[in-house]
């Protein structure tokens, strides 16, 4: 006979916890890896094209959160796109995150396979990046407290790296100490070739990698009904947000670049670990490289509770097995982590077959489901912003600003990144091999949708 399961989640995530996931999520791979050919590709003028994708983040998050203010409740993407827009929009968007993070993942275990090299080179990518999602998901299955102090841990590792490599950048530049003393300057920002020395126009196609390098800022939603105090936590978490990009992407671009001119980072590999190897501190690439490590398991370790969150909300739904969405005694989504576990495998499968491309091919088609998901954050708080303005909802205390014309400006700034995936041989394949999902997300919808009638959004 089967044990009873729990019925709710506990809510054992305290402030700390919610706080560093909101830190974790926004600061992984994309920055720690891809920022090295994003560099090659743009130069110095990374710096502002992560500072312009930061700003339409903020405004995603900022509608996010006036939607968690209204009803903080779990599955909230998916609950608010199937109140505003319409039970497909559940639908859609619930899978649509799951398999986000489902890809996700897969790049972040490519990560950590690649991170894996600098230690031992001639172990394959593709045995760490399965260790790495083995234990990942051991620590999900234990309990929801467990999944927060990890992830409290890796995102603390990752934030007081990067602080230290901005502070030690500062003193290299005001005292000139270390072997880059002598080269390091502001001026190396601008002095080789200008911040677009492959033009302008090469800086749109970066944004790709650096629209990725903020997928997880969003995870914040999930939280909710695991949080001991949303109405509090959550706005601060999502107010945070610019000041995260500013400090962990602009701010650590900005001391890359002036420590070491753009063209003397290497295509592949972390910059981060190329520059402690230029300054000269003792093992300091293999510290940064354990740091870069933890920063790609971290966001894996996120991955993985947020798409088990996802696929039990689309099971309470009845658009995925009743079955899969049950909790265990320990009030986590075990099954749901089970098949979250079988689905990344595939992610390992792509590192033992094409190692090389394994991490552009990943990430190229996460973005396209990332700009899916914030698209529809936004059109459902349009939606949300309209019944407030009938009288048939309360407004929020927590209200994005400039709406409705920033709703415009994010979804038409994200449509454009669409279309920039299209100019690259690389990330083009996210666009062959959206067709084929689109398709098989309404045939899925259309199956469900004959089996039972439609549901009202429950309220938490």
């Amino acid at each position: 006979m089967s044990q009873p399961v729990a019925e709710e989640y506990r809510k054992d995530l305290s402030t700390r916890h919610i706080n560093m996931i909101a830190i974790g999520g926004a600061i992984g791979v994309g920055l720690f890896l891809g920022s090295g050919k994003a560099l090659h590709q743009v130069g110095p003028g990374l710096i502002l094209v992560y500072a312009i994708g930061g700003l339409i983040i903020y405004f995603v998050m900022r509608a996010l959160g006036e939607l968690l203010m209204y009803r903080p409740v779990s599955g909230s993407f998916a609950e608010y796109a199937g109140e505003f827009v319409g039970p497909w929009a559940r639908f859609a968007v619930g899978w649509g995150y799951w398999l986000v993070w489902i890809v996700t993942g897969m790049a972040e275990i490519t990560a950590v396979g690649e991170y894996f090299q600098f230690w031992f080179p001639h172990v394959p990518q593709w045995i760490p990046a399965l260790g790495a999602l083995i234990v990942l998901s051991g620590v999900n299955l234990i309990a929801v407290k467990l999944f927060g102090e990890f992830e409290f841990w890796f995102a603390l590792i990752k934030v007081l790296a990067i602080i230290g490599l901005i502070v030690l950048a500062a003193a290299i530049l005001a005292f000139g100490f270390s072997d880059l003393g002598d080269t390091a300057s502001l001026s190396n920002i601008w002095a080789h070739g200008g911040l677009f020395p492959n033009g302008a126009a090469s800086s749109l196609l970066a944004f790709q990698i650096v629209m990725f390098a903020f997928v997880g800022v969003e995870m914040v939603g999930q939280t909710a009904s695991e949080s001991t105090n949303p109405q509090k936590v959550l706005p601060r978490a999502v107010n945070s947000v610019i000041w995260r990009i500013l400090i962990f992407y602009v701010g650590a671009l900005i001391a890359l670049t002036a420590l070491v001119p753009w063209n003397q980072f290497p295509v592949s590999g972390s910059p981060f670990v190329h520059a402690f190897t230029l300054i000269g501190i003792p093992a300091a690439a293999g510290v940064i490289n354990f740091v870069v490590t933890t920063a790609a398991l971290s966001s894996c370790n996120s991955g993985i509770y947020s798409t088990a969150r996802m696929l039990r909300t689309l099971s309470e739904d009845g658009q995925a097995p009743r079955a899969v969405g049950r909790l265990s005694t320990r009030a986590v989504p075990a099954r749901a982590i089970g098949v979250t576990f079988c689905a990344m495998l595939i992610g390992v499968v792509l590192n033992y077959v094409v190692p090389e491309q394994a991490f552009t091919y990943i990430t190229s088609a996460s973005t396209v489901g990332a700009i899916f998901t914030w698209a529809m954050i936004v059109i459902s708080h349009l939606g949300y912003r309209r019944k407030v303005a009938r009288g048939e909802l309360e407004a929020s205390p927590f209200r994005m600003p400039l709406a409705p014309l920033s709703n415009y400006v994010v979804l038409a700034f994200l449509a454009f990144v669409v279309v920039l995936l299209a100019f690259d041989a690389e990330t083009r394949i996210a666009l062959y091999i959206t067709p084929p999902l689109a398709i098989a997300v309404a045939v899925g919808y259309l199956a469900v949708r004959r089996r039972q009638p439609e549901r009202e959004p429950a309220r938490d």
